[in-house]
């Protein structure tokens, strides 16, 4: 463990591109190098047929028609043009939108910024153990609601929502029901032909693919309103205009490909890491394990260290990649709104580690970070301290 080469517990923020999608996509660099809008010739001819192959196999994943794929540079574009797709399309029917307070901020600022727009925004609490209460989201939704928007993985704390249950309160209302699920491809199964959502935002760099592509499932059938938000040549049925990269449509193809075929064995062994680590932590006084621990991805472990200072505990794992919060919320320096959500106080919430875990985790590495803050933590809290609340303890208080 070095800090040339840190020890990468950071999955939740991005993965590296599996060897097998770097070989699908290089073709597609320099020798195939055709625009796929191109069908004039036999280089975009090709680089088309490449494109829809890839279509076809991000489909593939969440058991969805090909032709409901639409192709975006990522989760975030795809949560712009979903929430304000819908909203903008569909003003005529409400000024209402229904979300989380600790959903992805390319959610939360999209809503925002259609706020500042007309729209009314009700931005629910969740749970203790970050899930939403069902009745409270019921209670929510009004007869001018157009939108609601619910992440199926958050992508701080790990916990899995109930799509189904959620969906089918909207479906029953007539509101069309918006999922991010960037942190769910590969970790969860996602079965779109029987799941009541209209719109599903994916990307590829959670997955083992490259970064700067991605995808947004739009709900054929009935066919559903939705307003670009990119204009030009009208590429992806109008719905985002702008070459595509082939070389990246490939890319997130083979690696969703690849989750499909592998998820089942990859689940089960980072399981084993996952209670690992749990167990590890487990035997340390104030840690707190933060969301729930039964609707929760094994891939995920984010626990808040009491009587600590948050930059000296992150001082201290020097040589660990890890994140303090969202990748993409964690240079703002405030405590993260997921936490805060959950109850946290501003000092758990910053003195909190997101421990994320993937393809290439070990048990060496998970218990080479168990060594260090076994190591560490005693010296950060100080000599003489009084012992704090058990994690079993504060467990039970939080009611998880």
């Amino acid at each position: 463990m070095t800090p040339e080469r840190p020890i990468y517990l950071d999955y939740g923020a991005t993965t590296p591109c599996d060897p097998r999608v770097v070989d699908a996509m290089l073709p597609w660099l320099h020798r195939d190098f055709g625009n796929p809008a191109s069908s004039g010739h036999a280089w975009g001819r090709a680089a088309a047929q490449a494109v829809e192959r890839a279509r076809a196999q991000v489909a593939g994943l969440v058991h969805a028609e090909p032709s409901a794929i639409v192709w975006t540079s990522g989760a975030t574009e795809s949560d712009n043009l979903a929430v304000k797709g819908v909203a903008r399309a569909q003003r005529a029917r409400g000024r209402h939108l229904v979300t989380l307070k600790t959903e992805h901020a390319a959610v939360l600022d999209s809503m925002r910024a259609l706020a500042r727009e007309g729209w009314e925004i009700s931005c629910l609490d969740v749970r203790a153990d970050g899930l939403v209460d069902l009745d409270r989201f019921a209670a929510a939704l009004r007869a001018d609601t157009v939108l609601a928007s619910v992440m199926l993985v958050n992508n701080e704390i790990g916990v899995v929502q109930d799509i189904a249950a959620i969906g089918a309160l909207c479906r029953a209302r007539g509101v069309v029901f918006h999922v991010d699920a960037a942190q769910a491809t590969g970790k969860v199964a996602i079965d779109l032909a029987a799941l009541p959502v209209d719109l599903m935002s994916l990307t590829a760099h959670k997955s083992y693919g490259p970064k700067g592509v991605g995808a947004l499932y739009v709900r054929r059938k009935p066919r559903l309103q939705l307003e670009a938000q990119m204009h030009g040549g009208g590429q992806e049925r109008g719905l985002r205009s702008g070459t595509l990269a082939t070389h990246q449509c490939v890319g997130m193809g083979e690696a969703l490909r690849i989750a499909a075929d592998e998820m089942d064995a990859e689940r089960a062994r980072v399981r084993a890491l996952q209670q690992r680590l749990l167990a590890g932590l487990g035997a340390i006084e104030q840690v707190f394990v933060n969301g729930s621990l039964e609707h929760r991805v094994p891939h995920n472990v984010n626990a808040s260290f009491g009587a600590v200072d948050g930059e000296s505990l992150v001082a201290a794992l020097e040589g660990i990649a890890f994140s303090t919060g969202s990748a993409c919320a964690s240079a703002g320096g405030e405590p993260s709104h997921v936490l805060r959500a959950l109850g946290r106080s501003d000092a758990l919430a910053h003195a909190s580690l997101r421990l994320t875990l993937g393809r290439w985790t070990t048990e060496q590495e998970v218990d080479a970070v168990l060594r260090r803050l076994h190591e560490q933590l005693p010296r950060l809290r100080g000599a003489g301290r009084p012992p704090g609340p058990h994690r079993a303890d504060a467990a039970a208080a939080a009611a998880r």
